[in-house]
């Protein structure tokens, strides 16, 4: 895509840029502290998550508190300051938060995303320099996807050498976080095809966020269409992630955790807010025999089959997070396949239960459950629409693959 072709029709109602916090942000000591804190968060999320879904109000404040609360820090390393928790804990972290507010759950992943790849491919003074900005409270957003390419992997966005820093042009889409962003890694190739995080200032001069996000789910993830015209990013802040995918990194399966995580906690939302429902609103089915809706035994079988799959989900879900941490200490094909694999095994079942525990919800709640009122309807929608991140159809070929032929699987963010 040329600069020439990039829509600046609605240009005009840019976002303005948010200042960076003005005290610095909490940094986690422990695991246990990480699960305390995201189910405290989580409690205050939750009271206004329906209405936020249907105004499309952005979650500010929540996002501050998120953020602020040091656990958008949880996977800096310990060698410069961080937490360095377990990627189970913090899969746990990104799902208590989801089951509370799916968007906000999802506005962290390309956050964490980013800081696991600084780990992997920057050098130590990169490092220092990014690892402090994210212990200080700064919120990376992203600029990674485009619109109409052939395939997600087809980037048009480029940047040129110039000297102290690059120059970027390009147009994004799919740009969860940027809006309420501090710092916006863009994904530009540079001259030989080869693909860069460029991490832009917000308010940089030629980079505009627009609020353009129109899908029916997920509908406050702050996502937007990025303008990039002639974006001046320095080389400090120009993170080479494609070496992330030359070799065998856990670099692929730390985005898909995350997106496991989201769809878990949308799985339990649903789930508890069905329990909630049949105990508080549902009638009985006039031949039941029973008197009270949770005494329907279909419906507490359904509840039972339901939680089963959710906590096989959850469980699968631990033990990628596991086989991350093994792959980070000691990266090679065999332990980088091992947490892809069962990371893409998370994948499926978190895609099976999140959509059959949204759309269950319903059938056993009964009609009175679709009223306007209750704003249940936002689960199945946020659920149908980020079960579309990596289509679960190629999850199970790399399963296949693996299992009957010993094929790895391959080396990129969405495998």
């Amino acid at each position: 895509m040329t600069l020439s072709t990039i829509n600046t029709e609605y240009a005009a109602k840019a976002v303005p840029p948010v200042p960076r916090p003005s005290e610095p942000a909490h940094i986690v000591k422990t695991d246990a502290e990480a699960i305390a804190i995201a189910k405290t968060l989580a409690a205050e999320f939750i009271k206004n998550s329906a209405v936020r879904d249907r105004d499309r109000i952005w979650p500010v404040k929540e996002l501050d508190a998120f953020s602020q609360s040091g656990l958008w820090s949880i996977n800096v390393p310990k060698a410069f300051g961080g937490p360095e928790v377990s990627y189970a804990t913090l899969a746990k972290v990104i799902e208590i938060i989801s089951a509370a507010d799916s968007s906000i759950g999802q506005i962290a992943q390309n956050h964490l995303g980013v800081v696991a790849a600084i780990r992997t491919v920057s050098d130590p003074a990169q490092q220092k320099l990014l690892f402090a900005e994210v212990l200080r409270g700064t919120r990376f957003g992203n600029a990674f996807s485009e619109f109409g390419s052939k395939r997600a992997v087809d980037f048009e966005t480029k940047f040129i050498d110039a000297g102290d820093h690059v120059v970027v042009n390009g147009q994004k889409f799919y740009s969860s976080g940027a809006l309420l962003a501090h710092l916006v890694p863009i994904v530009a190739l540079d001259s030989e095809g080869r693909a860069w995080y460029a991490i832009a200032e917000r308010d940089a001069p030629g980079l505009t966020v627009i609020d353009d996000w129109s899908s029916f789910g997920q509908r406050t993830t702050l996502s937007g269409t990025v303008l990039l015209d002639n974006v001046r990013v320095p080389k400090t802040h120009v993170v080479p992630g494609y070496k992330g995918y030359e070799v065998p990194t856990a670099d692929g399966a730390i985005f898909q955790i995350i997106q496991v995580a989201v769809d878990t906690g949308i799985a339990q939302a649903a789930i508890d807010e069905t329990v909630s429902f049949v105990r508080t609103k549902s009638r009985a089915w006039v031949d039941s025999g029973v008197d009270n809706a949770w005494d329907d035994p279909y419906t507490i079988q359904a509840i039972g089959d339901l939680t089963l799959r959710l906590h096989a989900a959850q469980a699968l879900l631990e033990k990628a997070g596991y086989a991350i941490d093994r792959a980070i200490l000691d990266p090679n094909a065999e332990t980088v396949a091992e947490a892809q694999i069962v990371t893409a095994e998370a994948k499926i079942l978190s895609t099976e239960i999140a959509i059959a525990a949204t759309n269950k919800l319903f059938e056993l709640a009964g009609t009175r459950s679709t009223l306007a009122e209750h704003g249940l309807d936002r689960h199945w929608r946020n659920a149908r629409t980020h079960t579309l991140h990596d289509p679960v159809r190629w999850k199970y070929a790399i399963l296949g693959k693996y299992f009957l032929n010993g094929e790895k699987p391959p080396l990129h963010a969405w495998s």
